[in-house]
């Protein structure tokens, strides 16, 4: 799709702005590159996923490690360096190797963002996780045979889980039937 007419900023906030072009609106983040999301999956066939309280939705949400890239001193860091950055912060977890397992846009109505899936493999544990002083995330280490029952387990509780993990869990089968 090709448009002659520039976007119009309707607002701008610290974070996010919203704009519009031909009648569509979408919402962009302001200073930022690119969002990562991680899967860990540790040596014993564990997935390391964290919950965390997501305020516009009012409840715990259970996801894969993610941030933005570029979003702090270094604007031109690179989507593997951002996802291991993102990894240990959250989860305390480094990873010996990133391998890209997909790229696309998750919300392709709202924003033009596109997301980077990265497996992280050869895992050691380096810190205790749990995100910066603005985040209360909870890590789980969880055995692949016992991920769909614990994520059953989580929505009883009331949390909610991010669709990405499904996907991620999708792209993660994928990548372990084709390394086979």
């Amino acid at each position: 799709m090709t448009s002659h007419r520039e976007k119009e900023i309707l607002h701008r906030g610290k974070y996010l702005q919203l704009c519009e072009r031909e009648g569509w609106e979408w919402v962009e983040r302001v200073g930022c590159s690119g969002v990562v999301i991680i899967v860990p999956l540790t040596e014993a066939e564990e997935l390391v996923l964290i919950d965390q309280c997501r305020v516009p939705v009012g409840r715990r949400v259970v996801e894969f490690p993610a941030g933005l890239v570029g979003d702090r001193e270094a604007a031109e860091e690179s989507l593997e360096t951002a996802a291991q950055r993102e990894l240990i912060e959250e989860t305390g977890f480094r990873a010996a190797r990133m391998t890209k397992l997909a790229f696309g846009p998750p919300s392709a109505g709202l924003s033009p963002e596109s997301v980077d899936f990265f497996l992280a493999a050869g895992l050691s544990r380096v810190g205790e996780g749990g995100g910066d002083e603005t985040e209360d995330i909870a890590v789980t280490v969880v055995p692949l045979s016992e991920v769909d029952s614990w994520l059953e387990r989580k929505l009883a509780e009331g949390c909610l889980v991010d669709p990405k993990v499904y996907a991620g869990l999708y792209l993660l089968g994928t990548h372990l039937r084709n390394s086979q």
